[in-house]
């Protein structure tokens, strides 16, 4: 799993959570609701200022939507993403 895939799961949990659509969502984080679904689906990674509209119209912190994702850096070498496996007993 990458990291776009994860916060996408991150993120329908907490709109299911919220009970939203996602075009409610969309509209009250002031994106298109085809937006949220490319958020997703993993298609795309937000920007800074995307993940703080989407944790503001959830009324949660921005560490929700990122749980899981891990920066590890690398020393001499090049530094990675670890994305953590999801436990399937979450909802």
């Amino acid at each position: 799993m990458d990291v776009a895939a994860r916060f996408g799961e991150n993120l329908i949990l907490c709109r299911k959570r919220a009970d939203l659509s996602q075009e409610e969502l969309g509209f009250l984080a002031s994106l298109h609701r085809t937006e949220i679904g490319r958020l997703e689906r993993g298609e795309r990674i937000p920007r800074v200022d995307i993940l703080v509209k989407l944790a503001g119209a959830l009324s949660l912190s921005p560490d929700e939507l990122i749980e899981g994702i891990e920066w590890r850096p690398g020393g001499c070498a090049d530094g990675s993403f670890w994305v953590a496996a999801r436990d399937p007993r979450a909802g």
